[in-house]
């Protein structure tokens, strides 16, 4: 998809498109629509970042609650986004063993418990294994260093959406 067919698209088209590149988030697809046109991928990508660093602690926290517990409910019962699918599949999220899921569904509630949002890790760029590392690490991060990670998280998720839906040929996962 050109960036001429992206700046012609009417609201709804775009956010249509556009409206999971951050999880269950349409709302910032919309407010990023109003700031047409994107010379580049690179500008559009920007302007979804530039709406999250603007928001308050709060909203941040929002958009990390939209996103699901890694091999958790959701993808048990079949009702993960397509994207968030199809990335944990990627991952070796949707194999694990009982034992593995046992461990990661233990680990994500003490997590949730201590930050009170879902772990978030962009999980294309990740194996199973770096990902329980990471979350049996960052368990032990303050609140604030925390958010921030995982907004960083939130950005290369995004990120690797946007390539999806722009430039569909195979592109790296390294940023």
């Amino acid at each position: 998809m050109e960036m001429q067919v992206v700046n012609a698209m009417n609201y709804e088209q775009f956010v249509d498109v556009f409206g999971n590149v951050i999880e269950k988030c349409p709302l910032i697809a919309a407010a990023v629509w109003t700031k047409r046109p994107f010379p580049s991928v690179s500008a559009l990508e920007k302007r979804f970042g530039d709406f999250i660093d603007s928001l308050p602690r709060s909203g941040k926290e929002g958009i990390l609650r939209c996103h699901p517990d890694l091999a958790g409910r959701d993808l048990l019962r079949g009702t993960l986004s397509a994207e968030s699918q199809a990335e944990q599949n990627r991952a070796g999220l949707t194999t694990l063993t009982a034992s593995q899921r046992f461990q990661l569904t233990e680990l994500n509630a003490a997590y949730k418990n201590k930050f009170h949002f879902p772990f978030v890790i962009c999980a294309r760029m990740n194996d199973r294994e770096s990902i329980m590392n990471q979350l049996s690490s960052r368990i032990h991060n303050s609140p604030e260093q925390e958010l921030q990670i995982s907004i960083k998280e939130v950005l290369k998720i995004c990120h690797l959406r946007l390539l999806d839906i722009i430039s569909p040929v195979a592109h790296t996962t390294k940023l």
